[in-house]
């Protein structure tokens, strides 16, 4: 790199860096004052609020806001070089516009790898330890209250509960059914499945085992009765323990369980959450989808920042900044626009995370062609 390069890129990453501090601490400031009412009611200890909350609060949103932040720093240092017809010294010294661009794409590059990084694989382990303080000391109790639950846990096997109480890890009027195409095999109920912690096994009670077999089946259980359709065979268990695809967690709060996975245990839960037919996954596949548009977002903003203050302007460079904070709260209203309605389903999330950055990669190519340089 030039000594130039060298120049504007320190300039550029300092800067990101401050912005990135002074905007912590004012979302820190805001949390706390927000939250106070809740720490003094249930009284979590000093260590847990400093270190279990607030040390992994802030990277969380330091990565949530930081296409905002480096569009920000952005705008700050192109517009002082500006104001300072620094930029006008080095066009008048024949170095291109495009060449002007170099840092700048370097410093995007350095700022969105490490951002993908943190958040593929060090923001989701904090975010286990800020989110478990959330449950803990701020959210209320979470209760299961679904009925008629029905999932797969195997390629044939099909699970359902009537009910299910967390508090005691115990579901009722439960059923295993084992399905080969449109043919019912087996049927297995119970009157209630209790969590076995020690042997990470379920445990059930008041058993009901029914095989089915057609008329011309002869391996059919002696003993067994006709339905109309065939055999059946039935038997009666008073308890027995079991291992099977489904656990206590499966029942617990997902309050933002999508932010707490790394990238690879994402990809994991989404696979076996499709094997076992569950369909309601769009905030898993939204999230999977945001963590690879952070580091684009990060290098269109500095484009567009850089296009837009690298010119003098009469205002001074006040107004220039004061453009880029508006138009970075319009990309975070499409942000939010499109991950909401991806949310809902009524886009495909990954078409809803990528709208942002198609939109403003669109601006960014008009006012590269039509904002005087």
């Amino acid at each position: 790199m030039k000594i130039l390069d060298k120049y504007i890129l320190r300039k550029f990453l300092t800067t990101f860096l401050f912005v990135v501090g002074v905007l912590m601490i004012v979302l820190v400031v805001i949390d706390y004052t927000e939250k106070n009412e809740d720490f003094i009611n249930n009284k979590p200890p000093l260590a847990a609020i400093v270190f279990d909350y607030y040390l992994n609060f802030i990277p969380y949103y330091a990565n949530l806001l930081s296409p905002i932040t480096i569009f920000i720093a952005t705008v700050f240092v192109t517009s002082q070089l500006a104001a300072r017809t620094e930029i006008v010294a080095i066009l008048s010294a024949g170095i291109s516009f495009n060449r002007l661009l170099v840092p700048y794409i370097i410093g995007s590059l350095v700022v969105g790898v490490f951002t993908y990084i943190a958040v593929s694989y060090i923001i989701p382990n904090a975010n286990k330890g800020r989110i478990a303080f959330e449950l803990k000391y701020i959210k209320n109790p979470y209760t299961f209250d679904k009925r008629n639950i029905h999932f797969k846990v195997a390629p044939e096997t099909y699970v359902s509960l009537e009910s299910y109480n967390n508090a005691i890890n115990t579901g009722y009027q439960f059923t295993i059914e084992s399905i080969r195409g449109t043919e019912l095999l087996s049927k297995l109920s119970a009157d209630r499945v209790v969590w076995v912690d020690t042997t990470k096994s379920w445990r059930l009670e008041g058993i009901r085992l029914r095989k089915f077999f057609k008329v011309s089946d002869t391996a059919w259980a002696k003993g067994g009765v006709r339905n109309g359709l065939g055999h059946e065979d039935i038997k009666f268990i008073g308890q027995m323990d079991t291992i099977l695809n489904m656990a206590p967690k499966d029942f617990e709060s997902n309050y933002q369980r999508n932010e707490t996975m790394t990238t690879p245990e994402l990809e994991t839960f989404i696979k076996n959450e499709q094997l076992r037919g569950v369909e309601s996954l769009a905030p898993y596949f939204v999230e999977r989808y945001l963590r690879l548009t952070y580091p684009f977002a990060i290098l269109i903003l500095t484009m567009i920042g850089v296009i837009l203050s690298s010119r003098k302007s009469r205002e001074g460079p006040g107004f220039q900044i004061a453009v880029g904070f508006i138009l970075a709260f319009i990309y975070i209203m499409f942000f939010v626009m499109s991950r909401s309605i991806a949310l809902t389903g009524n886009i495909d999330p990954l078409l809803a995370c990528w709208l942002p950055n198609i939109i403003f990669s669109i601006i960014g190519l008009v006012l590269y062609k039509t904002v005087p340089r």
